[in-house]
């Protein structure tokens, strides 16, 4: 089966990743959570301390369907200052094979050029950052093989979005109904 792959770095906003680890594994996808900081326990932006899955370094990601970015900061710039995650992305990208991206990290893509001529949004105060990309309206913009979303209050909507890629929109409605989510 193929991974979904979350990464994780000190000062990531908890929500926005530990929300779509929990929505994508309750619709049945294998979701590996990947600490970037050459140990497992990690610290969120709010001191919540989690343990990754596996390391970055000790990862095959040959098996990967989806590579996932959560907010958060200091967590956002430790992803983008990382390259061997950085050059994934980058390949990824190449590939047309899927990305994600919530709150401030979109940045992260847009620092790379990875949102060149796509519509994306971000936590408010990032657009700039967003380089090449149409700034959307939405809560998600979804184009080709990026998926983007604005923070915390949307990470629902962003799991969703991704559920409905790697599935389809009635298995992200399913889940949605599961937990009582109403929009």
């Amino acid at each position: 089966m193929s991974k979904v792959y979350v990464f994780l770095a000190d000062g990531f906003e908890e929500i926005e990743g530990l929300t779509v680890v929990d929505l994508l594994r309750r619709a049945g996808e294998e979701v590996e959570t990947v600490s970037i900081m050459g140990r497992k326990m990690i610290e969120g932006s709010h001191k919540i301390k989690v343990e990754a899955d596996a390391l970055f370094e000790e990862t095959d990601f040959t098996e990967g369907k989806m590579l996932v970015l959560p907010g958060g900061m200091p967590g956002t710039r430790h992803l983008g200052a990382y390259k061997p995650l950085t050059d994934m992305l980058c390949d990824w990208d190449t590939k047309g094979k899927q990305l994600a991206a919530i709150c401030a990290a979109p940045s992260v893509f847009g620092d790379l050029g990875i949102l060149n001529g796509k519509e994306a949004v971000c936590y408010p105060g990032f657009e700039e950052r967003l380089t090449g990309a149409t700034i959307g309206e939405g809560t998600v913009a979804v184009t080709d093989h990026v998926i983007t979303s604005r923070g915390m209050g949307t990470a629902i909507d962003f799991a969703a979005a991704l559920i409905a890629r790697l599935q389809d929109e009635k298995k992200a409605e399913e889940i949605k109904a599961s937990i009582i989510y109403r929009r």
